[in-house]
C-alpha cells in the first residue's frame, strides 16, 4: 500500500479530521493545540486548547468538540520515540470543549457526569440526532490505575450519562454505518467491543461480567487506540506496538469469547494512533503516527464511512 508522508514535527498527534478543502485538522496532545495541516504539509494553529486536546469531531454546529484528557500524560522521549507515561500529580481531570475554527474560541461544556469527574476523555463520535458518544480512557501511576467508561453527551452542554462504567481503558469510539451499534477500543485489553443502541445515548443493558460483545482482542501484545468506520461496516482501529491500521469485521460474531477476524495494515511507527476518511470517494485515510510525530495519507481499499457533520 502506497504511504505518503504529509507532514512531521508534530507534537504527539491524534484525533484528525478531513476537511472538505483538502486539509486535515488534528490534536497535538503534549503542545495542547489544535491544528491545520495542508496538503502541503504546511501548519497552521486553529486553536490552543491547553491539556491534552485528544479526539476531535466536527459537530451540528460547525464546531469542533474536542476530548481533553486534562494533560493526563508525562510525555519522555525513548529512542527517538515519543512517548505518553503516567498521569502527573498535578493532573485535575479533563473535559469536553467547543472550539470555533474561525476564531479559535474554546469553551469547556463538560467536566463532570453527575458527581463522577471526568479523568481522561479520549475520543468521540456524532450520531445522526446531533449528540456525541465519548470514550474517558481513565489515569494511571507507577502502582494504580481508575478505570475509564463509556459516555454520551448533547452538544448544548445540556446532558450527559455514563452509559459504561469500568472498563479498563477505552479509546477509540465509532457507530456501524446504520447507527445500531456504538463500537469502543479498549487499549490494553487489545479488545474491540460493541454495544447494541436501543436510543440514542442508551445501550443494551450488560452486566459486570459480560458489558458487552466482543468483536475481536487481538493475539500477543497489541494495544489499541482509535478508531474510523468503513462505509460497508469494518472498524478500523490504530493499533501500537504492532504499529499499523488492523481492520475488524463485526459481520456474524455474536458470541462473547469470539476471536473475530481482523486484517493489518503496517505504518513506520509503533504508536500509530488514529484514522479518518475523507476524499471525493471516502478512500483517501489519513493516519497519525504519534510516537514520530508524522502524518500520513494512504489510498484505502475501501471507502470510509461519510460522518454526519462535516465542513
Amino acid at each position: 500500500m502506497d504511504i505518503q508522508l504529509v507532514t512531521d514535527g508534530l507534537r504527539f498527534p491524534e484525533g484528525p479530521i478531513a476537511m472538505n478543502d483538502g486539509s486535515v485538522i488534528l490534536t497535538e496532545i503534549e503542545a495542547g493545540e489544535l491544528t491545520r495541516v495542508f496538503p502541503d504539509g504546511r501548519k497552521e494553529t486553529v486553536a490552543k486548547t491547553g491539556g491534552g486536546p485528544n479526539g476531535a469531531a466536527l459537530g451540528p454546529d460547525g464546531a469542533i468538540y474536542v476530548a481533553n484528557n486534562g494533560s493526563s500524560f508525562q510525555f519522555h522521549k525513548v529512542d527517538g520515540l515519543n512517548l505518553p507515561g503516567p498521569t502527573p500529580p498535578e493532573h485535575t481531570g479533563g473535559y469536553i470543549q467547543r472550539v470555533d475554527i474561525k476564531t479559535g474560541a474554546c469553551k469547556t461544556i463538560y467536566t463532570h457526569a453527575g458527581e463522577r469527574r471526568l479523568n481522561g476523555p479520549n475520543d468521540l463520535v456524532f450520531d445522526k440526532s446531533g449528540g456525541f458518544w465519548f470514550t474517558d480512557h481513565g489515569t494511571s501511576s507507577a502502582t494504580t490505575a481508575t478505570y475509564g467508561g463509556l459516555f454520551y453527551a448533547k452538544a448544548d452542554g445540556s446532558s450527559i450519562t455514563c452509559v459504561r462504567d469500568r472498563m479498563t481503558s477505552p479509546n477509540g469510539v465509532g457507530l456501524s454505518p446504520d447507527e445500531k451499534t456504538v463500537y469502543m477500543a479498549d487499549t490494553m485489553t487489545g479488545r474491540l467491543w460493541a454495544f447494541g443502541i436501543e436510543a440514542p445515548g442508551k445501550i443494551a443493558e450488560g452486566n459486570i461480567l459480560f458489558p458487552g460483545r466482543v468483536v475481536a482482542t487481538l493475539p500477543n501484545y497489541q494495544l489499541l487506540d482509535s478508531l474510523a468506520v468503513e462505509a460497508g461496516g469494518k472498524v478500523c482501529v490504530a493499533t501500537i506496538v504492532n504499529g499499523g491500521i488492523t481492520a475488524f469485521d463485526p459481520a456474524g460474531e455474536e458470541t462473547f469469547s469470539a476471536l473475530g477476524k481482523f486484517e493489518h495494515y503496517p505504518l513506520p511507527d509503533v504508536l500509530t494512533t488514529n484514522i479518518c476518511f475523507g476524499g471525493a470517494d471516502m478512500q483517501d485515510a489519513w493516519v497519525t503516527c504519534s510516537g514520530t510525530g508524522t502524518l500520513y495519507k494512504m489510498r484505502w481499499p475501501r471507502p470510509g464511512l461519510r460522518l454526519n457533520f462535516a465542513a
